[in-house]
Order: C-alpha cells, then structure tokens, then sequence
C-alpha cells in the first residue's frame, strides 16, 4: 500500500517490535497501533499471534481477574486489546482456539461457580463467544454440546447481562443466522434449558436475575429454534411460571416479569421493535410463537389468584404524593396484571372472555383506575 512504499513513511511501531530479537506479547499490546495492524493483516504479527502460546496468554487476560494492586495496563488495557484481537475476526487466530480444547477448557472456565465474575472481564468473555458463534458457529456448538455443565453455569450467571446475552445466542433466540442452524442445534431438544431459566424466579431474590430470565425467555417467544417453540407454550410451561409468580413469599419482581413472558407468548410482536419486526420478514430459522388454545386455558387456571393480588382493601403502605396520599400505591404488579388482563382480551379466545367476564376482572380494572 502506499504508505508503506520505502522511503515514503517510517515503519510502523508494530514492526519495529517484531525486528527486534526478542519481544514479548506485552510490548505488542502496549502498541496503540496493534489493533489497526490486525486489521490490516499485517501477516507478520498475525503469525506470531496465532501461536497457542501467545492465544492462551490472550485468553489470560480476557477471562482471568488480577489483584487490586496490578498495573492498570494488566487491569484494563491488556484485557481490552485481547478482546478486540479476538474480535477482528483473524480466522487463524480462531481457528487456534476452537481447534484446541485446552484453550477453550481455559476460555469457559470463567463460568465456573468458583470463578470471580466482574463486570468488566464479563464483557470480553462475551465478545469473543458471540465472535466465535458467528465465525466458528459448529466447533463452538459442537465444544458445548459435548460440555453440557456450560449451559447450566451460564444460566446461574444470567443476572450478569453480557452473560444473558451469551445464553440468549446460544440457544438460537435472536435474529443472527448461523450457518449449519439446524444442525447445531438439535442438541437443545434434550436439554430443560428454558425450565431452568424459568427456575431463576424461584431461587433468586435479585431483580436482576428476574429481568435477564425474563428477556430470555420472551426473546424465545419471538424467534424460536422450533425444539424450544413447543416447549415454552406447553400448558406445563405456562403453569411452572405461574407458580412461580404467585408465591406469595417471592418479591413482586417475580410475578412482573413472569407476566411479561405470558404477555410476550400471547403477543410476541407487542414487545418487539419496528426494526425487529422488518427484520422478522426476513428470517427462516425461527417462528413467532402463537399462543394455542391450551396455553391460554393454562393461563386462566391461575386467573382467580392473579386478580386477588388487585384488591387494596388490606394494603397499609402510602405514598404521600404533592396531590395528596395514595392509600395504597398502584405499583408496578397491579399495573402488569392489568396489562396482562388486556392482552387476553385481544388475543380472540372466547373462553378467556368469558372468564375475564364471569371473574369481574374488567370491573375491577376499571375501579382501579379511578381509585
């Protein structure tokens, strides 16, 4: 190229370290220029990259924590450009990890319980998973599926959202299309992945955890592989999160985001975006999950028990507002059984008319409001 013709520019920095007799990765990664060299395929420094020793130092950062006292360069630059080499999607350098099973052993040990899990280093580990789902989609598939403890210990970290977003690829629910889908995905008809996501409502207490299974499974309801499409809207399914929701122990966390999952298997579309919503016109590999006539018979079973929880007669809390007391305050579960009670009447069943009718439930929605 024509900047780096002889005599019309200086060598990059890059180079100049890989002249010298003995250089280390770190000097590289020092180099604000490593990532644009990557980029550029500077077939020198990808060489040397490529080398499983210098792919499992790599690894090291992105996925292995350091004490408080470390350097900030081994704190938050080498991690950062590790990431981003994986990230530029060099297939050699790919092609080093997902070939080798020590190195992938390495690179998934960060979901290990006895595995300290920031924020940050969560993130890198992301990054490089999804990179590898999207370039290395069978080795990658083929890695977990003969590793299947991956799959639970992802889903104990879904309160950590770059992990959800891990698990949310991994089991097919968003709009990227793999190659080989169908075939790498077969595995999952075995597995009680969803159950044990929806188990998360019953042994966490954090919010947290709450939303992330929630976006999870309402990610299913609108692009299911079609093994976990008959699963989620399975009356049993349907039951397992209602029992959940009405544990009167749990915290209303749990029932708001319950809801949001019936909510999305009743109306996939009303929590999609527009731009989703063009994108779905265009994807094969996964289907809108409809609601049959079963699920909905499931969901009205627990429908006496959800409009109790409306009644305010025995709430003691206030809530002092400039325009005077609320005695008590609507809060967010009355407001998602409401919403709840609307999507039911729109989905057309005349049986769950009936019941919303016969159950007072629209009388009592109606009085809330003026309440």
């Amino acid at each position: 190229m024509f900047w780096r013709m002889t005599g019309l520019s200086a060598a990059s920095p890059v180079d100049t370290i890989l002249d010298k007799e003995n250089f280390t990765l770190e000097e590289l990664l020092d180099e604000d220029e490593i990532i644009q060299e990557c980029k550029a395929l500077n077939t020198r420094l990808i060489n040397f990259l490529r080398d499983k020793a210098q792919v499992e130092q790599l690894l090291r950062y992105v996925v292995e924590e350091v004490p408080d006292d470390a350097e900030k360069k081994r704190s938050f630059k080498f991690p950062f450009i590790a990431c981003e080499i994986f990230t530029c999607e060099i297939d050699v350098i790919l092609r080093t990890l997902v070939e080798d099973e020590e190195l992938m052993d390495l690179l998934f040990s960060f979901v290990k319980p006895d595995h300290p899990h920031s924020t940050l280093l969560s993130g890198y580990f992301s990054k490089v998973v999804i990179c590898l789902m999207l370039r290395k989609t069978a080795p990658l598939m083929n890695y977990v599926q003969e590793h299947p403890e991956i799959v639970v210990q992802l889903v104990d970290l879904i309160g950590i959202t770059s992990v959800m977003e891990v698990l949310i690829r991994l089991i097919g629910a968003d709009e990227t299309i793999y190659s080989n889908y169908a075939d790498t995905m077969q595995w999952l008809e075995n597995t009680d992945v969803l159950g044990m996501i929806a188990d998360k409502f019953s042994s966490s207490d954090s919010p947290e955890v709450h939303a992330n299974a929630a976006e999870i499974l309402c990610a299913v309801t609108r692009c299911a592989p079609p093994s976990l499409a008959a699963k989620i809207c399975s009356p049993s399914f349907v039951g397992r999160l209602f029992c959940h929701a009405l544990e009167g122990s749990r915290p209303k966390s749990v029932l708001v985001h319950s809801l949001s999952v019936c909510i999305s298997l009743l109306d996939p579309k009303r929590l999609a975006s527009a731009s989703y919503q063009a994108f779905r016109s265009n994807v094969s590999h996964g289907a809108l999950v409809t609601a049959s006539p079963e699920t909905v018979d499931g969901m009205l079973e627990s429908l006496g028990n959800l409009l109790n929880l409306l009644d305010t007669s025995t709430a003691e809390n206030v809530l002092p507002t400039t325009y005077g007391c609320l005695r008590p305050p609507l809060g967010k579960h009355r407001l998602k059984i409401v919403e709840f009670i609307s999507v039911l009447l729109t989905v057309g069943s005349e049986t769950a008319e009936q019941e919303l009718i016969s159950q007072s439930a629209i009388k009592r929605s109606i009085d809330l409001f003026f309440e």
